[in-house]
């Protein structure tokens, strides 16, 4: 196989994560680098050996003639970008949302499908060691399963900037929950029936009409349920930033040993210590049978490394031609059940799917 042309667009955290993983790997080609902010694109190009930058989207797309593009920006700029580059030929990484609307993420499948290329969506937890366990485990404690997870952040300086910018389209809860929805959606292999959620406005930097902090609950078919917090911003409490825990009949699994950093560091969003397993079942006298598990996970990627995995996936995806077909199911659904919530918030009524 010739090596595929890349382009990645976005020189952020992100952006300079997959560069990295496309350099690393031998059958991509970094064709060019795209970015607003010249700083951005031209540390990243010297720190890669020299690449081609452009300051324009489409300029960038013509040129390069790219057989990937890797969309790493703001969310509002996803869709727009994704429909080019499926309409010029190429395979598409693009990190999450997908878009900012169910029916237009439905539309930008459809035309993946015609095109007949390969559209990954960046749910970086997917292919976490850890977090796959922690699926795999949360699937053998029965039905119905009781889902806890949230995602503080206590932002200032350029993150709360970043947060900022990414509240000009979408809230905590909708930018970091589709991770999280989606994960309950592997944990529970049901369908989600009905979503609702609260909000609050804790900040006069941002809209008046926009949230900086959320939560959800959502209901699935198969009587689990699960909720999910988020807040961003110089306010948020550090006390309780990061739960993830499940609860069935047969006992517990909660990710333990929460990151040792503040809840800015990037790395602290995926980390994990170990996970805990709890077992419920009791002796006649009432005691418990067996003691908890910890299954230890401290060597697992790191930031890079994940954003490496994501990269191998598409890869693998191209070259054997795998059906992504449940793949990208799955991403309009986690889109589903986040942007309901966010209508929750606005209208205060649970949302039925």
């Amino acid at each position: 196989m010739n090596k595929l042309k890349t382009l990645v667009v976005g020189c952020g955290n992100m952006g300079v994560s997959h560069a990295r993983a496309y350099h690393q790997l031998s059958e991509f080609e970094i064709v060019g680098l795209v970015s607003r902010k010249p700083e951005s694109r031209e540390k990243l190009s010297k720190e890669l050996g020299g690449l081609p930058t452009y300051a324009n989207f489409d300029t960038a797309l013509r040129e390069s003639k790219p057989d990937v593009v890797s969309i790493n920006t703001y969310p509002d700029t996803h869709a727009d970008y994704v429909r080019k580059s499926l309409n010029a030929g190429a395979h598409v990484f693009v990190e999450k949302p997908l878009a900012l609307t169910v029916e237009e993420a439905e539309e930008l499948v459809a035309l993946a499908k015609e095109k007949n290329r390969k559209m990954v969506v960046g749910y970086i937890l997917r292919v976490h060691p850890s977090w796959t366990k922690f699926v795999e485990v949360a699937r053998t404690l029965g039905k119905p399963l009781v889902m806890r997870m949230n995602l503080n952040q206590q932002s200032s300086g350029d993150k709360w900037y970043t947060h900022k910018q990414l509240m000009n389209s979408m809230s905590p809860i909708v930018d970091c929950g589709v991770h999280y929805v989606d994960i309950m959606c592997l944990m529970t292999q049901s369908i989600p029936i009905s979503v609702s959620a609260i909000g609050a406005n804790l900040s006069k930097e941002i809209d008046s009409k926009m949230y900086n902090y959320g939560q959800l609950q959502v209901r699935f078919k198969d009587g689990s349920v699960g909720w999910y917090e988020a807040g961003w911003g110089p306010m948020m409490s550090e006390t309780a930033v990061f739960i993830k825990d499940v609860i069935g009949p047969k006992g517990a699994v909660s990710i333990s040993d929460k990151p040792k950093d503040s809840s800015q560091d990037i790395e602290g969003h995926t980390k994990t210590g170990s996970l805990q397993l709890h077992y419920s079942e009791l002796t006649k006298e009432g005691d418990f049978v067996k003691k908890d598990d910890f299954i230890r996970t401290e060597d697992e990627p790191d930031h890079d490394g994940l954003c490496l995995l994501e990269q191998v996936y598409l890869l693998n995806a191209i070259k054997n031609d795998e059906d992504l077909s449940s793949h990208l199911r799955d991403a309009i659904n986690s889109l589903k059940i986040v942007l309901a919530a966010d209508e929750s918030v606005r209208t205060g009524q649970t949302v039925i799917l």
